[in-house]
């Protein structure tokens, strides 16, 4: 994530023709009489006016184009609001279960707290399986008319996920002709050449048209050793140079205690060993790494609409995304090999265990992508009596994808290959012994027969089916009271299937079972736009705004929403606004239905000897629940359950903004916002790990914590002590935000030169996270991953 500095104001600058931020919707206003009415991010309702109630960032078309980038994802990078786009390219490992994917992750609150729209509506999740968010990336950039983003929680309007925000992409559809556009971009070093082409075509009549876009993107490659030698940490408050103990050679530590590492010179004596150093022995991830990593996509669109009669119009849009990429990875490490003094290989006549050793002579993993990502749109808007139109709409999207990695070990050959009772030194044996003791002695039979490359596969899904009307309900003195209204069926599923050595265990990776789940929603929402006052001293318009929405899920039962907002032009060059609502997010797919598994996991049990610890809350705790004054824990582990949890509930969050639009007329073509915001997330989805949750239920006095229900940990009725104990994500923490957006845009001309400035900032006062109830607060603000 960016640096979080409250001391540090964030911006983008955008001088002149050369905009890099992104205009203010607020310096966009134009008369009611000159611009249709139109839906606008973070509401239902057709208004002329585009300011609405919320902070809100729109980048243009134009924008788009003078920037010279060439995706979705590096343009919302640049916004002040967003914490960085999950899985971009300059990631040197991109997110897990979606390598490769573009997410844009708005506040630094989690990708899955930023809701993605394209003209208004749900896109499907993308990456490789039972991923979180979709795939920015999957839009022609050609297409795009213009992107808003919305800095404010909308679920009463757009229903989950829309906690931090919402990404709403507007595509064009009313182009006519063709349009041809190319990129070609390479550093100063001569790598990272970047290849971009841009093709957009329509054509329209009487009675609709056709809009049709395509953007094929390659990206090469950039080593990170090319830019970086290594890696830097702190120490003593000097940046010197960190690298792995992990090293190529094998260290291992012998029975007295000492460490010792194994020849890493080509070529060099196989039996070589010597005193382990750290700054001769570890190793330089650097060269193992991209900076940038190789991408190709080719993205398309179809856009399309006709007028059936005077009042209904048919619609429909139709997507299609493939993705290949490619990151490199560090050698992979075997860990922890027991060798003993009896093994040919080990020169030091000693049982050894080998604590890690890399595997360099393959080379890098590499981990490879290939995903494709489908969907249609398609559907009727008319117009009824008045200004009252409907719309309805079906929404289907669907994503699949490969995800392999070379070069992982099995370790059960492994184990086979340096155990002299199984493997053999014959060639051509279908168990090849292998020495691990120094860089170079293992041969390529016994590579060939440790290694695999793996393979995942996966999707996601997303049907929908919505229906929309919108209209003026009735006249005030101060304007029309504008409304909305729609219901929704929405069904989302996910799934993941890893290698099958990976299910089982073997793989020199984390085990991972299959995942599959989906969860379905009905909805019903209502918004009003009220005018309070209007063409009043200090008052020339004043609006309300309100929203509510009820939700019912099949696994989480029913939940309502709302928003307010305030909407004060004091005079025209000054306007105030307000908004509080409250918002939720769904668990995700692997959060939910994350494969199960148990394990015996290092555990200490607080009430073990608690007769004598003197502690009075300890003692009365573990009586109550039935623990012997004599219990003792055996041993350190307990038998523990991770993985998803379908008990899971929706996050809560409750968002207030306050804000203040400037164009003062002593300086035409200046506009200044400035919107504070304040966000709280309840019930956030952690993971606890079990010991904790026994130490906290332990210590609370009357077992009133959370932690110590049943569905957290049991304990023998006869022994005392604890047979099950759940380490699964739970409902358990808390998260506060609160800091100021600051835009500024200067529309001016030079001569015959109309030019533009953009700044937008901004400032985080405050971000901390309480992990669960009891715990230390963790300060994020000035720090970089936490406090």
């Amino acid at each position: 994530m960016k640096l979080i500095d409250k001391r540090t104001l964030l911006a983008s600058v955008a001088a002149m023709a050369t905009l890099v931020g992104a205009g203010q919707a607020f310096a966009q206003a134009v008369e009611a009489a000159t611009v249709d009415e139109v839906i606008v991010t973070g509401s239902r309702i057709k208004r002329a006016d585009i300011t609405g109630v919320g902070p809100a960032t729109v980048i243009s078309q134009e924008q788009i184009e003078r920037t010279g980038l060439t995706n979705v994802e590096s343009l919302l990078q640049r916004l002040p609001a967003s914490a960085g786009a999950a899985g971009n390219q300059g990631n040197a490992y991109w997110t897990g279960n979606g390598y490769g994917t573009a997410q844009v992750n708005l506040r630094g609150l989690g990708i899955n707290r930023t809701l993605t729209l394209i003209n208004g509506r749900r896109v499907v999740n993308g990456g490789t399986g039972a991923n979180s968010a979709p795939d920015l990336n999957m839009i022609p950039t050609a297409i795009i008319s213009r992107i808003d983003v919305l800095k404010d929680g909308a679920s009463a309007i757009y229903g989950a996920d829309a906690v931090a925000g919402v990404v709403n992409i507007i595509t064009q559809n009313s182009f006519e002709g063709l349009k041809l556009s190319g990129k070609y971009g390479v550093t100063d070093e001569g790598d990272g050449q970047d290849y971009t082409v841009d093709v957009l075509w329509g054509m329209r009549n009487a009675r609709g048209g056709v809009t049709a876009g395509l953007t094929y993107q390659k990206t090469e490659a950039v080593n990170l050793a090319s830019r970086a030698p290594c890696g830097l940490g702190e120490v003593g408050g000097q940046l010197i140079c960190i690298s792995s103990a992990s090293t190529i050679g094998g260290r291992a530590v012998l029975p007295g205690g000492q460490q010792i590492n194994f020849n890493q010179t080509p070529g060099g004596n196989g039996n070589f060993y010597e005193p382990y150093s750290a700054a001769k022995h570890n190793f330089n991830s650097n060269p193992f790494l991209n900076a940038v990593s190789p991408i190709e996509r080719i993205s398309t669109a179809f856009l399309a609409d006709y007028k059936l009669t005077d009042t209904v119009t048919l619609f429909g849009e139709l997507f299609f995304t493939h993705r290949e990429s490619h990151q490199l990875a560090t050698p992979g490490t075997l860990r922890n090999l027991a060798i003993s003094a009896s093994n040919p290989t080990n020169p030091t006549g000693q049982n050894i265990t080998l604590l890690q050793r890399r595997l360099a002579e393959p080379g890098p993993r590499i981990f490879s992508q290939e995903t494709d990502t489908y969907r249609f749109v398609g559907g009727a808007r008319g117009a009824l009596t008045g200004d009252w139109t409907w719309e309805a709409a079906a929404n289907w999207g669907r994503n699949t994808g490969i995800d392999a990695t070379s070069n992982v070990a099995n370790l059960e050959h492994v184990r086979n290959s340096i155990n002299t009772g199984v493997c053999s030194t014959t060639p051509g044996a279908a168990i090849p012994c292998a020495d691990y003791l120094g860089y170079g002695d293992l041969t390529p039979e016994a590579l060939k027969y440790i290694l695999f490359n793996s393979r995942d596969t996966g999707g996601n899904e997303q049907k929908s089916v919505t229906a929309d009307v919108t209209g003026t309900l009735l006249s005030l003195p101060a304007g029309r009271l504008a409304v909305a209204a729609g219901v929704v069926y929405r069904d989302e599923k996910g799934w993941r299937d890893p290698d099958a050595l990976t299910v089982l265990g073997v793989a020199n990776t984390n085990q991972q079972d299959p995942i599959s789940g989906s969860v379905t929603a009905k909805e019903a929402y209502l918004e009003l736009s009220a005018p309070l006052l209007a063409n009043l001293p200090m008052v020339q318009s004043l609006e309300l705004d309100a929203a509510v929405r009820y939700s019912d899920y099949n696994l989480f039962g029913s939940n309502e929403t709302y928003k307010l907002g305030l909407n004060w032009a004091v005079v025209p060059s000054l306007r105030l606004r307000a908004t509080y609502g409250t918002g939720f997010r769904i668990p995700s797919v692997p959060e939910l239905f994350g494969g199960v598994a148990e394990g015996n996991l290092t555990t200490t049990d607080p009430c073990s000897r608690y007769a004598s610890s003197g502690n009075a809350t300890l003692i009365a705790n573990c009586q109550a629940t039935g623990v012997p004054a004599n219990y003792v824990q055996l041993g350190n582990t307990v038998l523990t359950t991770v993985g998803g949890n379908q008990n899971l509930q929706p996050e809560t969050a409750k968002t207030l903004t306050l804000g203040a639009v400037i164009q003062p007329p002593i300086v035409p073509g200046l506009s200044v916002t400035v919107d504070y915001f304040d966000i709280e997330i309840k019930d956030a989805i952690r993971s606890i790990p079990g010991s904790t949750k026994l130490a906290v239920c332990y210590a609370t006095p009357n077992l009133a914590h959370p932690f110590c229900g049943a569905s957290n940990f049991t304990r023998s009725p006869l022994t005392g002590e604890v047979t099950y104990l759940s380490a699964q994500p739970t409902n358990a923490g808390l998260e506060k935000m609160r800091g100021v957006d600051v835009g500024v845009r200067y529309d001016f001309d030079i001569r015959d030169l109309r030019a533009s400035l953009d700044w937008n900032t901004t400032y985080l006062d405050s971000y901390v996270v309480t992990p669960f109830q009891g715990a230390d607060p963790i300060v994020f603000d000035g720090h970089i991953g936490g406090g």
